[in-house]
């Protein structure tokens, strides 16, 4: 049974950029009166709270999001601020919405919501924390493998839509199966917008990952990588990368002032 659990990390500088491009992306994707599907391969448990022992224990949400929203250098009506924002209103000042409960907040109710989590608890939790929400739109929770839901669907009704793929890389090997696994989305599901979150290692193990990945020439392909200190001695995650497939209109924009914002943190 895999071991990670996001509520040491929740809000962390890798969440930081993840979550405001996922945010940035939704928002755009919402512009139109279409609804459209969302997707999660690995969801976790979707909502944090941040002054959870597990949470204060690492201090990596303190040097993320926390020192963001302090210093006010996420605009207030960023859609990831807005997603905080409800999820605060309804969970407390310490809350901090994972991507399903991003998702959850800026989608309409016309839109279908997909997610798979294969640890037993962290799918509990999210069950939980979707209940909600469930009956405004159509939300699926799977207990299922990932990448298997993701093949088994795609392409999925509505058409219109965006799947994140976004593993805790426990699994070395995922390194290795993610670019073939894209390629068969992008095959069955030419439209769809696929991102893929990857940790930025001291050993480098994304970088064959994303030299097969971009050997496929993907269309509207947008890499973006931010990297910041380790959060304490030994720590080996030392950046955050994204990679986007039918990048939408925007995100490169967002992607640049991501850079900025990181440049400014370090």
């Amino acid at each position: 049974m895999l071991s990670y659990q996001h509520i040491y990390h929740a809000g962390n500088l890798a969440d930081v950029q993840k979550h405001a491009l996922l945010a940035r992306m939704l928002d755009y994707l919402t512009r139109k009166d279409k609804p459209l599907s969302y997707i999660e391969t690995h969801a976790g448990r979707g909502l944090y709270q941040l002054d959870a022992a597990e949470a204060v224990k690492t201090g990596e949400a303190e040097a993320g999001i926390s020192r963001l929203l302090d210093d006010a250098l996420l605009a207030q009506d960023h859609p990831l601020a807005e997603a905080i924002a409800k999820t605060r209103d309804t969970h407390g000042p310490a809350a901090y919405p994972g991507s399903p409960m991003i998702a959850t907040h800026l989608l309409r109710s016309g839109d279908s919501l997909t997610f798979a989590e294969l640890h037993p608890q962290e799918n509990a939790a999210l069950r939980q924390a979707l209940r909600p929400y469930g009956a405004a739109r159509s939300t699926r929770v799977h207990q299922q493998d990932g990448f298997e839901l993701a093949l088994s669907i795609a392409p999925p009704t509505p058409r219109r839509g965006l799947l994140l793929i976004d593993p805790s890389y426990e699994i070395r090997q995922d390194y290795a199966r993610i670019p073939g696994i894209i390629a068969k989305l992008h095959r069955k599901w030419n439209v769809g917008v696929i991102v893929l979150w990857y940790p930025i290692l001291t050993d480098g193990a994304h970088k064959p990952m994303l030299t097969a990945l971009q050997a496929q020439d993907l269309p509207g392909a947008l890499r973006h990588e931010v990297t910041f200190p380790p959060a304490r001695k030994g720590h080996r995650m030392v950046g955050s990368g994204m990679f986007v497939v039918n990048a939408p209109h925007g995100t490169e924009e967002e992607a640049a002032r991501l850079t900025k914002l990181f440049h400014q943190l370090s």
